[in-house]
Order: C-alpha cells, then sequence, then structure tokens
C-alpha cells in the first residue's frame, strides 16, 4: 500500500475520506504570544519511548520502525559554539513518532546511508523548524537529496502564527511551555545525561505535534495572511524607526554636554 505524501499544500481544503468530509477544528490561533505570558505556562516534554542510537548495530532496527511511518518530527543538535566563526557538525539527530523518538549520536555512528535515505523518501514526510539549516548540517555529513522535507516557519504564518521559535509556537497552539534549559549544554559528551535525552526528543515530538495539529485546523484566508504580515512589517520598521530616533536624540544630547 503506498503511503500518503504530507506536503503542507494538500490541507488548505477540507479533507475527505471514503465519502464523508472530516471537519476541521476552527481556527482560535494567537498571532503572537508573550514570552511573560509563556513562562506561567505548564512545562510539557516527551513521555514516550526514547531509544539512543549510538552503535551501528542498533541502526537497522530503528530504521525498519522509521520506514513503517506516514509523517515523522525532526531535530538536531550540534555542540554550541561560544567563539564567532566557530562551528561544529550536527552531533545529534531526533526523530519522533507520538510514541517513540530516536537519538542517532552521529558525533559518533557518522551518518549512516539508511539515514540519510529516510530523508530521500519522498514518501515519508518530514517535519521539522528551521529544517533548511538542519538538512544542510546532515548534508556536510554525507549527501543527499532531500524530499517531502516541511519547515513549519515556511507554512505557520498560513495559520496566522507569526512567532516562529519553537516554544513560542508550541505555546501558541498548546498552552504549555517547552523548557529550553539543555540547549547550550554538550551533544558531543561521551553520554547523554537524562536530561538531554528529554529535551532533544521533546524538540522533535512537539515539532510533529504542532504540524498535526495546523493540519486539523482551518487556515486563514490568504488576504487576512496577507495584511497580517504587512501590520507586523509596518510595526517592525515603526520599532526600527523609533530606536533610531531615540540614539539621534541621545547622540545630540551628548554633543550639547561635551
Amino acid at each position: 500500500m503506498q503511503k500518503k505524501q504530507y506536503l503542507c499544500v494538500i490541507f488548505f481544503k477540507k479533507k475527505r475520506k471514503t465519502g464523508f468530509f472530516i471537519t476541521m477544528k476552527p481556527n482560535r490561533f494567537a498571532h503572537k504570544i508573550s514570552k511573560d505570558l509563556i513562562q506561567w505556562m505548564p512545562v510539557i516534554d516527551f513521555r514516550g519511548e526514547v531509544i539512543i542510537v549510538d552503535k551501528r548495530d542498533d541502526v537497522a532496527d530503528a530504521i525498519a520502525y522509521l520506514r513503517a511511518q506516514d509523517i515523522l518530527g525532526v531535530d538536531t543538535e550540534s555542540r554550541p559554539s561560544f567563539k564567532r566563526g566557530v562551528h561544529y557538525p550536527t552531533a545529534l539527530v531526533q526523530i519522533a513518532t507520538e510514541e517513540r523518538c530516536y537519538l542517532f549520536r552521529l558525533s559518533q555512528l557518522g551518518m549512516p546511508e539508511e539515514l540519510a535515505d529516510i530523508f530521500a523518501d519522498s514518501e515519508i514526510c518530514k517535519v521539522g523548524l528551521a529544517f533548511k539549516d538542519d538538512i544542510n548540517g546532515l548534508r556536510r555529513l554525507r549527501n543527499f537529496k532531500p524530499a517531502n522535507c516541511i519547515d513549519l516557519q515556511a507554512i505557520a504564518c498560513k495559520w496566522g502564527i507569526l512567532d516562529m521559535g519553537l516554544q513560542k509556537m508550541y505555546a501558541i497552539c498548546f498552552g504549555r511551555k517547552i523548557s529550553k534549559t539543555q540547549q547550550l549544554t554538550n551533544w558531543e559528551n561521551v553520554q547523554l545525561t537524562t536530561e538531554q535525552a528529554r529535551y532533544a526528543s521533546t524538540d522533535a515530538w512537539a515539532t510533529l505535534r504542532i504540524y498535526k495539529e495546523l493540519i486539523n485546523t482551518e487556515p486563514l484566508p490568504a488576504k487576512e495572511v496577507a495584511a497580517l504580515k504587512q501590520a507586523e512589517l509596518e510595526k517592525q520598521l515603526q520599532h526600527q524607526q523609533e530606536i533610531l530616533a531615540a540614539r539621534e536624540q541621545a547622540n545630540g544630547i551628548n554633543t550639547e554636554n561635551t
């Protein structure tokens, strides 16, 4: 049986199944959300099965499970750099379903060919956030032609969501907070801590949950989306002008005092 190809554009109409329509959820998403509001939300993390793949012998079973899925949530991690111009290769790729998340330790495995084939498979939908950067990082380890890879940042605006960070996007969709406390830890450590594994799994799982929530919710009309984008752009331009005016005023005061 051929798998469905999950392309974002196919969900912009009511979904039809065997002769009847499945009603999509009404769109009640906020356009933006503040950090002050998020800090009061209940914290949530992935509570499914986490499987660390750091040996070649473990790759085949993981790939077999992933190939049986229609949609996968994906994220990657690299060792943090605190020097300008210094970048480290992708150390970890997390691939999640609702129930299970595999953590492939690329710093120990390299990029297995079987894993690259998952990202090149047009019949499996892969969902990420700022996905182009993740894909490029993986391709530096082993080249492949990505297929059916969907970036949440590229489609969220069609539902009126203008905040592009994962934590804010999740809070808008579900009213829950994803912790980012492990983000700057060393992902090349010999062993991952329990906290690192849980954090990494949560990010991949969260992208999957957000995507599923979006495709089951009515998108906004194109004209309304365009108006939101224009209003946001004008707001940003006004803010920049206010900053420039404040700087000019401050420089003028300093000049008078000298």
